[in-house]
């Protein structure tokens, strides 16, 4: 019988060790690939939480603003049928007041109507009167003429008495007693002439006052009667825009009554959304913790060793970034560059750009040195979509030339295509900026503007210059299926 030679306790050592060596090597590709995998649909699960975080609020913002209006709503409603029935009350007096302003013209319309009326009487009394004095008038001139043939008569009788001497004395007594008669009869119609003829003026310029004022009477009856429709128009009005005033009151207090009974319920609806818009706002926290957690997972499976297909892209950002910080020192040791300079975070807001672009003191220099080194990295391998340097705050000054256009009229196509001079300060961009690590691996939803996003890569490592942490240089990788 032939025995199977044991093994001796060295080589099995050895096979152990090695076998040890390649499970953990596989253990950890496993992990690393796991936690990227992981990190991936987290970050798809994060974007679809951060949309629904940005509807929750956006909801929550309008329901609130529903409440408000609805609340500032009862408030006007309130002050409206307040100031309705305010003005209610003011056009019921105002009515009050026009009907008493309607009687009492009324009543001087009628005064004015007998006034009218005494008036046309005293027109015709006047014109009786004017007529019996022309009677007079024309009597007297009678009198004055048999006044004055009696005193003629007279003379005559004095001269004949003349005549008859003694026999005719007596007679002339008489004719001088007839004599002085006529001329006091003559003189009283005279008198009458003079009175009679007075009065006719009177008459005649009272006559014509009378006809004045008859027309002026006829004129206020006309205006009476045009301000007593005027006043009665206004009446009906006043009354109608109180029965108005009153029905617009009573549908104010019944919208009133609607809005406050409606009220509890966009309360409740505008907590309930602000307790799920927190819970979702909670939930995408926990959700960017778990990638960075993932993130974190495949960075130390990395460095434990593991080989993983982006293995060869994390060294070659490391040696682009070693090779940038390499220049910037350069930069500033031939003066072209202050260290000062260089480390400024003055921003200046390039005018009318949209989204913004800034002006940092660097970037005239960056954009001298970076783009051979980031032109030169997009053709190193088809999974680099760009490749671009950051300072800490996230600041990328000089971008790959595909992504540097002027920009134009449209914001989303100036979001997509002119990345460069603007500040990426969301978590990505100031993680990669301001990460100190080796390097750093973020799986992330990149903005392309117009509400498009895709899945990306982003492998960054830190960029010195004299012993100093400037930024980072991103790199843009597509993931791998």
């Amino acid at each position: 019988m032939h025995s199977t030679p044991l093994s001796s306790p060295h080589m099995a050592t050895d096979t152990d060790a090695a076998d040890l060596a390649d499970s953990r090597q596989s253990g950890l590709q496993q992990l690393g690939a796991l936690a990227g995998q992981t990190g991936q649909n987290i970050v798809e699960l994060a974007g679809a939480l951060e949309e629904i975080d940005r509807q929750a609020s956006a909801q929550l913002s309008v329901v609130e603003d529903v409440s408000h209006q609805a609340e500032e709503l009862a408030r006007v409603s309130t002050e409206m049928t307040d100031g309705l029935a305010a003005v209610a009350h003011v056009n019921s007096r105002a009515l009050d007041t026009v009907d008493g302003s309607v009687a009492a013209l009324r009543q001087s319309t009628e005064q004015s109507k007998d006034v009218a009326e005494w008036v046309g009487t005293l027109d015709g009394t006047l014109a009786a009167v004017e007529e019996t004095l022309k009677s007079v008038q024309k009597a007297n001139r009678r009198i004055a003429e048999i006044a004055k043939q009696v005193n003629i008569l007279a003379v005559n009788a004095r001269i004949e008495a003349a005549r008859a001497g003694d026999a005719g004395r007596g007679f002339a007594v008489v004719a001088e007693a007839i004599n002085t008669l006529s001329k006091e009869t003559a003189g009283a119609a005279q008198d009458v002439t003079n009175s009679t003829g007075t009065l006719g003026a009177a008459l005649v310029d009272l006559r014509a006052d009378a006809v004045n004022v008859t027309q002026s009477a006829d004129a206020v009856l006309e205006g009476s009667s045009k301000a007593d429709s005027a006043l009665s128009q206004i009446s009906a009005d006043v009354k109608a825009a109180t029965d108005d005033a009153l029905q617009v009151s009573r549908a104010a207090q019944d919208a009133r009554t609607v809005i406050n009974r409606f009220r509890p319920a966009f309360a409740g609806l505008s907590a309930t959304l602000a307790e799920t818009a927190d819970e979702v706002h909670k939930a995408t926290q926990r959700a960017e913790t778990i990638v960075d957690i993932s993130e974190y997972a495949v960075q130390v499976s990395v460095q434990m060793g593991a080989s993983t297909a982006d293995g060869a892209l994390i060294e070659l950002v490391q040696d682009r970034a070693a090779m940038i910080g390499a220049k910037f020192e350069a930069a500033i040791e031939a003066g072209h560059i202050s260290e000062a300079e260089l480390f400024d975070r003055t921003y200046v807001p390039i005018h009318g750009t949209d989204p913004e672009q800034v002006m940092a003191p660097f970037t005239a220099l960056t954009d001298a040195l970076l783009p051979p080194i980031q032109e030169a990295i997009l053709k190193e391998n088809a999974r680099i979509i760009f490749c671009s340097a950051v300072d800490l705050n996230g600041y990328l000054p000089t971008h790959n030339r595909k992504f540097s256009h002027p920009q134009g009229p449209d914001p989303v196509w100036n979001a997509a295509n002119c990345r460069n001079r603007r500040l990426f300060d969301d978590r990505v961009g100031l993680k990669a900026g301001r990460n100190t690590a080796p390097f750093l691996m973020q799986t992330y939803r990149r903005d392309m503007g117009g509400g498009a996003f895709v899945l990306m890569k982003d492998l960054s490592a830190p960029i010195h210059v004299c012993g100093r942490h400037w930024g980072g240089l991103r790199m843009g990788v597509t993931p791998q299926d």
